[in-house]
């Protein structure tokens, strides 16, 4: 890896047309590190990541995942990244299996060390060998959230972007993500992880940013002050309620 930083984002500028929607966003997310993502919807949460994995081209301004640009060098940027957007997307022609199995050879990870981390993931987030042997456009949303999890996991990439995971997870399946992210960090790795549940961001990030108007509007470090993880929720209530 060329550097110690996971994702950098510098001034980065998008619009549709006439519409500004990001105005300027920088930030910085290191090694080791849940970094929560929040605001209002329309502000900018998905464009930023799309930008980052390089699938929405932007206007001005500079990423780089873990030192390599997304614009200069994609497929060397995007080796780091497993990614899950905010509505599932996969090959619904496909069983669980076999695009799980199709992900994990993109990213070059042997086929028996991906196959037994599916397995892994799956009974954790409580899909059976049975689901996973099912043509995925047989699955409920809830289903097919999961294998997009687990295809983004299945390779332990050091970046994980999870744009709303948790949209169709019950409770319990919620619960469990939040233990694997955890985990997937005490190994070493970095989340970024945009939601609309605060309550969760808070419980579970290290640091957050909240995106307002174009810009970041604020970071809350909890290391530097853990106290702001139970003052973060009517933080961001009062504070974007009346963005549009």
């Amino acid at each position: 890896m060329k550097s110690t930083i996971a994702l950098k984002i510098d001034h980065l500028q998008k619009s549709y047309g006439k519409k500004i929607v990001l105005k300027d966003i920088t930030l910085t997310v290191y090694p080791g590190e849940i970094f929560g993502f929040i605001g209002r919807n329309g502000v900018g949460k998905s464009t930023t990541i799309e930008s980052a994995i390089g699938i929405k081209p932007f206007d001005s301004g500079t990423i780089e995942i873990y030192g390599h640009s997304i614009k200069e060098e994609p497929i060397k940027a995007k080796e780091f990244i497993g990614y899950s957007s905010s509505e599932p997307m996969a090959y619904e022609e496909m069983t669980g299996v076999s695009y799980i199995r199709f992900i994990a050879a993109i990213y070059k990870t042997k086929s028996d060390e991906a196959y037994k981390r599916m397995l892994y993931l799956a009974k954790r987030l409580e899909l059976t060998l049975r689901d996973l042997n099912r043509p995925i456009r047989e699955y409920s949303h809830g289903m097919q959230q999961k294998i997009c999890l687990i295809a983004a996991m299945v390779s332990n990439p050091p970046l994980l972007i999870l744009d709303e995971p948790t949209v169709g997870l019950d409770a319990f399946t919620t619960e469990e993500l939040v233990l694997l992210l955890k985990e997937y960090k005490n190994q070493g790795n970095t989340v970024f992880l945009a939601s609309h549940n605060i309550h969760l961001v808070s419980e579970i990030a290290d640091r957050v940013a909240i995106i307002k108007d174009g810009t970041i509007d604020s970071i809350f470090d909890f290391q530097k002050e853990p106290e702001a993880r139970s003052t973060l929720p009517s933080y961001f209530l009062e504070h974007c309620k009346e963005e549009e």
